[in-house]
């Protein structure tokens, strides 16, 4: 993929397949230490010990409507590109964690794109789902969480176009004022 937003939508989709009510999506720029760390964890169905095993192999996927699961295989295969990993941590009932490193100069590492979108298109999926989000480079911080904004807005679904426009420009200005050098 051509941007490691992307990947995260689709490790945030994974989540939601798994029935999860609540992510926490982590993502740590320390440029001091030269790393780039994505962690998502979610409170979905989780996954058995054998299935951990074998979610990194492409020709493996729990989807009944295709043969191949790609997402995990080929975020694994950009992380140990750019010398990092990926790590899977899972417990059936309680959910998942994939935690995601990258070294941050690397040459080979897609850039980080548009959290934004990908943010906005988890969030107003059909089933609702809490999302706490912190994006820190070194001491900066972005974070929000929906839970919050749920409780402010009552009644009103995120997917309201007054709302909608609000969360995305919300979003948009946090990741931008993020990548502002001072």
């Amino acid at each position: 993929m051509r941007e490691l937003a992307l990947h995260v939508l689709d490790i945030l989709e994974n989540a939601l397949t798994a029935g999860a009510t609540r992510v926490t999506l982590t993502v740590h720029e320390d440029t001091a230490a030269d790393m780039l760390t994505i962690s998502v964890q979610d409170n979905g169905c989780g996954m058995d010990e054998s299935t951990v095993r074998r979610v990194l192999d492409p020709f493996y996927t729990t989807r009944t409507t295709r043969h191949v699961g790609l997402g995990l295989p080929l975020l694994a295969a950009a992380a140990e590109r750019c010398n990092g990993g990926v790590r899977i941590e899972s417990q059936m009932g309680h959910g998942t964690t994939v935690t995601a490193t990258f070294q941050h100069s690397h040459l080979d590492r897609a850039p980080l794109g548009d959290m934004g979108q990908s943010l906005l298109a988890f969030l107003l999926a059909p089933r609702p789902i809490d999302l706490a989000y912190v994006h820190r480079v070194d001491v900066r911080e972005f974070a929000f969480d929906t839970a919050e904004l749920r409780s402010e807005l009552g009644d009103v679904p995120l997917s309201h176009p007054i709302v909608r426009d609000w969360l995305g420009a919300f979003i948009a200005e946090g990741e931008t004022e993020l990548s502002h050098t001072y």
